[in-house]
């Protein structure tokens, strides 16, 4: 089974240089912009338990030490813990925003190395299922921001909720994680299967978290893989993999990101090689320039 890497997916890309770019990118002169538009990066997971918010945070920290603008999105609404995983306390959270009693700026919070967070709601069913009222305001509060961040990574909850697939559908892209144990990557095939059948996602992109080796990493890809190939006819990319290492346990007691305070850990290297990756890579553009239009799409065609 050959591996489908972020690089060869960049290297086929180069055949489509000197097309004419997207209407969206024309500025109010009519002179093209170089400037592109924030990447919105969910990252999410078909199990929980997969360490899919420790990665969400240290790929937002090495990103900012790339020198690219990030924030963090907790979307796991209802069981929101990235403040706990970094040791951040806040008055306010997405909950305040969605219903109307805070805008986003009064509650973005710093964390390290200057990315921005913001942070869910814990143990409010209502945040669990949220209203169509509720997306459009988070579309507006969020909308804001399209000209002061180059990269927002949504932690989206774990699973097939209708708020888990909502987020996803919303990014441009789509980072599925998963570990080696069955049960995980039984999970990972059940979510990708959900968004592609149901949502007409079709590129997915995998990291392999908690290996042993690179070795094993390849294999649990290999695995999900040739299930999606068989079964949906559909090719994932295989992102990376981040090794199975005692420092993140120990940055997790911490609150810390394990990629602030062990810089040269195992894992940390394994996780500033995907940001790399991510920040260097030539991405297509959204097809209409913008943040809330693009949302309003996906809220129209499966919010009812």
């Amino acid at each position: 089974m050959r591996i489908h890497s972020t690089a060869a997916v960049k290297a086929s890309k180069k055949q489509d240089q000197g097309k004419i770019p997207a209407a969206g990118n024309l500025s109010a002169t009519g002179n093209y912009s170089a400037r592109q538009e924030i990447r919105m990066i969910a990252i999410t997971s078909g199990k929980g338990g997969v360490g899919k918010t420790n990665i969400a945070a240290n790929l937002a920290y090495l990103l900012a030490r790339l020198n690219q603008k990030a924030m963090v999105l907790d979307a796991d609404a209802g069981l929101a813990n990235i403040d706990v995983i970094l040791g951040i306390n806040s008055p306010y959270n997405l909950y305040h925003v969605l219903n109307g009693e805070k805008l986003l700026a009064d509650t973005l919070v710093e964390g390290p190395g200057g990315i921005k967070i913001l942070p869910s709601a814990s143990g409010i069913p209502e945040m669990t299922d949220l209203s169509r009222g509720q997306k459009l305001t988070l579309i507006d509060e969020l909308n804001v921001l399209n000209d002061s961040l180059d990269f927002i990574l949504i932690d989206t909850g774990a699973g097939i909720s209708s708020n888990v697939m909502y987020f996803n559908m919303a990014a441009r892209e789509i980072i599925v994680v998963t570990t080696p144990e069955p049960t995980a990557l039984t999970d990972a095939y059940a979510l990708i299967k959900v968004l592609y059948q149901r949502h007409a996602k079709r590129r997915f992109r995998l990291i392999v978290n908690m290996v042993r080796n690179s070795g094993e990493a390849k294999e649990v890809y290999e695995r999900l893989a040739h299930a999606t190939d068989h079964f949906l006819n559909l090719t994932i990319e295989y992102l990376g993999h981040v090794l199975l290492d005692e420092k993140v346990k120990d940055a997790v007691k911490q609150q810390r990101a394990v990629a602030e305070i062990y810089p040269n850990a195992p894992a940390t290297r394994c996780l500033a090689k995907i940001a790399e990756n991510i920040s260097s890579e030539n991405v297509e553009e959204y097809e209409d320039g913008n943040i809330k239009l693009f949302w309003e799409n996906i809220i129209g065609r499966n919010c009812g």
